[in-house]
């Protein structure tokens, strides 16, 4: 039987519940100074907000080497009773930079982490992997190992980089190997057809794969197009007023819906930022998308669409296909 990998073990999918599919709970990239979330007591807190406000499950979208921490998202899951689904991966370049230790590192030898994160699992602390061959693997409060759930990729804007080509290809020889489903971030949907090219030429259908931040371009006539393949849309950037209002992604949403995509998007906050989270003592929080947006969305497109983003969408998506 299909079962979705969390934190804390394998679980049958119907277990799942509404699903939050995008949030980090840890997160450090030198893209993000002094957006830090590194603290386990302030981003428990958060998650327990994000519970209260009607979430069963969330993704804990956070790729190697941006201050993952597995085991306080495993100690998490366990004190606020959320599933989470872990990621292993590599994010776009710009969250490494020239300079980061993995520029060398080849399909091969990504491929082999990736899988090994999913299967056996993940590392105790990223760092380690370029100073000792052995690193340690991490393990729930009761003893189990954490184990990736998700494997995420990352491109840049009608751009992927060697770096990112080559992380595509490990992440795609991952799949094949673990069955494990595929996130992919893209800079405002921009080469979404590229990246589900490049990942069906090497065995991943696009029906394993969300694109997330589809709605960063509020074009329902291109998710169409990538829906019609079988992707599924990640619709993540609410609160986000500067760059688009909750009010044009309702409309967004509903033309989408309209267009036949209503059992292809995903619902996520993305919130990833210490100055957004109100346990570290900014705002709007991992609560907002519940309490917040998805009454207007239930107003705009009743409950019964709003719960196949929520909980039938995910539990189609993140199980392992092996």
């Amino acid at each position: 039987m299909p079962v979705v990998r969390t934190v804390l073990g394998d679980i049958d999918p119907t277990r799942l519940g509404a699903t939050d599919y995008h949030e980090h709970l840890f997160q450090i990239s030198p893209l993000l100074v002094g957006d830090e979330l590194d603290d386990e007591e302030l981003s428990g807190q958060e998650a327990a907000l994000l519970r209260a406000s009607g979430f069963a499950a969330m993704v804990d979208a956070t790729p190697f080497g941006l201050g993952r921490d597995p085991e306080g998202v495993a100690r998490i899951s366990a004190g606020t009773g959320l599933h989470i689904v872990a990621t292993t991966g590599r994010h776009r370049e710009a969250h490494y930079g020239e300079d980061h230790p993995m520029q060398v590192w080849d399909v091969e030898r990504l491929a082999e982490l990736f899988i090994a994160e999913v299967m056996r699992g993940m590392l105790v602390d990223d760092a380690l992997v370029f100073e000792t061959p052995d690193v340690p693997r991490a393990a729930a409060p009761e003893g189990p190992p954490v184990r990736a759930g998700m494997l995420k990729a990352g491109v840049g804007y009608w751009s992927i980089t060697a770096f990112e080509h080559t992380t595509l290809l490990a992440v795609a020889a991952a799949h094949r190997a673990t069955g494990a489903p595929v996130m992919v971030h893209l800079e405002f949907c921009t080469a979404a057809h590229e990246v589900l090219d490049l990942l069906e030429g090497e065995g991943v259908a696009s029906d394993r794969v969300v694109l997330a931040h589809a709605d960063r371009d509020p074009d329902a006539g291109l998710h169409a197009s990538l829906a019609e393949r079988g992707a599924y849309l990640g619709y993540d950037g609410f609160a986000r007023p500067r760059t688009r209002s909750d009010a044009e992604l309702l409309a967004l949403t509903e033309k989408a819906v309209a267009l036949g995509c209503g059992d292809r998007i995903l619902l996520g906050g993305d919130v990833a930022r210490r100055t957004r989270y109100l346990a570290y003592g900014g705002m709007p929080g991992l609560a907002y998308l519940g309490e917040r947006y998805l009454p207007r969305l239930r107003s705009a497109l009743g409950d019964d669409v709003v719960e196949r983003m929520l909980v039938a969408n995910p539990a189609r998506l993140l199980p392992l296909s092996t």
